[in-house]
């Protein structure tokens, strides 16, 4: 990416890089900027549980809930709206405009998740896939 890209999108932020790690050569800490940013936002608001962070116990989205529940219409509606809630909530830089929940693999409880949104400040257009388990993996063989 070139500096007047950089310069271009300096409004859509910065930050530490998720999961947070450091750089080999000079020790320091990894950022992330611009649509990285915003797509590691996201997904950071979609895999935290309420009340998991002990000085904002309402931040994350809560999508645990849904956990081992039957893939119907019903439960497509309510992680929709739990999701567009979070984001309205929580990530101020996008607009969303639309979530798509497919269950692309029942037997293993794999709902995709496809958030269409734009940013709040140049109203482009992207788009962000979320592969959410409704079955918790366990590596436990069984007996």
């Amino acid at each position: 990416m070139d500096n007047t890209t950089h310069k271009e999108n300096a409004f859509l932020g910065s930050g530490w890089a998720f999961p947070v790690s450091f750089s080999a050569d000079n020790l320091q800490l990894n950022v992330s900027a611009n649509e990285t940013n915003i797509n590691e936002s996201i997904n950071v608001i979609l895999n935290t549980r309420k009340g998991e962070r002990t000085l904002e116990s309402d931040f994350g989205s809560g999508l645990q809930q849904f956990m081992f529940r039957k893939i119907d219409n019903t439960l497509k509606g309510e992680i929709i709206e739990t999701i567009k809630f979070a984001l309205l909530r929580f990530e101020p830089r996008i607009i969303v405009q639309d979530v798509k929940v497919a269950a692309t693999d029942i037997i293993n409880g794999v709902v995709e998740i496809l958030i269409i949104y734009i940013y709040a400040q140049t109203n482009t257009r992207h788009n962000y896939v979320f592969p959410f388990y409704l079955k918790e993996g366990t590596n436990l063989a069984r007996k």
